[in-house]
C-alpha cells in the first residue's frame, strides 16, 4: 500500500541505484563491433545516449540500424552486459538512503527498462528488494521509452499519488515519463547522460542521489 499524502519516489535502475557504467559501455562496444562500428568512451557514450537506443545508433552511424542490424547488436549488447555486470555494485550510499526513506514513513519503488526476470533477483541479490512497494522491468521489446511502462507502474501502486511522486533516473527519458504522468523529476549526473545533456530537459540536475533525494522532499512538498 502506498502512503496517503507522503512524497513517493520511482527509483531508476540501471546507471542510478546501480552503477553500471563498466558494463554498458562494454556492451556497448561489443555490439557497435558487430557492424564494424569504433569503439567509443564513455564521454562520448554520455553525451549522446538517447532512447529510442536505435536513435541513438543513428546518432553514432548516421543512419538507423536496419532491423536485422539491430536484432544482432540488441542481443550482443544483452549477452555482453550480462557477463560485466557481475563486477558491478551499487551507487555510493545507497542501502543507506533507501532505509532512511522507508523510516521517515515514505515509499518507493523501482521502474527500469531492463527485463523484469533479470531485474528482480538482481535487485533481491543486494538485499534491499524489502524498501520497494513495486520493483518492475520492462516486459516485451527492448529499444522504447519508459512513459507507458510509468502509466502502468503508477496504476498499480495502490494510494501513491502522482503529483506526489518525484522520479529519479539519470536519462531524459526518466523526466520525459515522470511529465507524461503527472510526476516530477531528478536526474542524476552519475549514470548515462551528461551533465550538459541533462541540463536542457528542464528539470533538478544533481551529482549525487543524497542530493537526488533532498531534491525530490522539496519538489513534492
Amino acid at each position: 500500500m502506498g502512503m496517503h499524502g507522503a512524497t513517493h519516489i520511482v527509483w531508476d535502475w540501471n546507471g542510478t541505484l546501480f552503477h553500471d557504467n563498466a558494463a554498458v559501455i562494454a556492451a556497448t562496444n561489443a555490439a557497435f563491433a558487430e557492424l564494424g562500428i569504433p569503439p567509443i568512451t564513455m564521454e562520448r557514450y554520455r553525451e549522446l545516449y538517447c532512447v529510442p537506443v536505435p536513435k541513438f545508433y543513428e546518432r553514432l552511424i548516421g543512419r538507423l540500424p536496419t532491423d536485422e542490424e539491430w536484432e544482432v547488436m540488441n542481443a550482443t549488447f544483452h549477452r555482453y552486459y550480462a557477463e560485466h555486470r557481475v563486477g558491478c555494485g551499487l551507487a555510493e550510499g545507497v542501502p543507506g538512503l533507501l532505509a532512511a526513506w522507508v523510516s521517515a514513513g515514505r515509499s518507493q519503488s523501482i521502474l527500469s527498462l531492463y527485463g523484469h526476470e533479470e531485474l528482480v533477483p538482481l535487485v533481491r541479490g543486494f538485499g534491499i528488494e524489502p524498501h520497494f512497494l513495486r520493483v518492475d522491468g520492462r516486459t516485451g521489446p527492448s529499444g522504447g521509452g519508459k512513459a507507458e511502462h510509468m502509466v502502468r507502474h503508477l496504476r498499480a501502486l495502490t494510494g501513491v499519488d502522482p503529483a506526489r511522486t518525484v522520479v529519479i533516473g539519470d536519462a531524459a527519458d526518466d523526466a520525459t515519463a515522470a511529465r507524461h504522468v503527472g510526476a516530477k523529476a531528478v536526474l542524476y549526473t552519475g549514470g548515462s547522460h551528461s551533465r550538459a545533456s541533462l541540463e536542457g530537459v528542464g528539470v533538478p540536475v544533481v551529482d549525487t542521489l543524497a542530493e537526488a533525494v533532498t531534491v525530490a522532499e522539496w519538489l513534492a512538498a
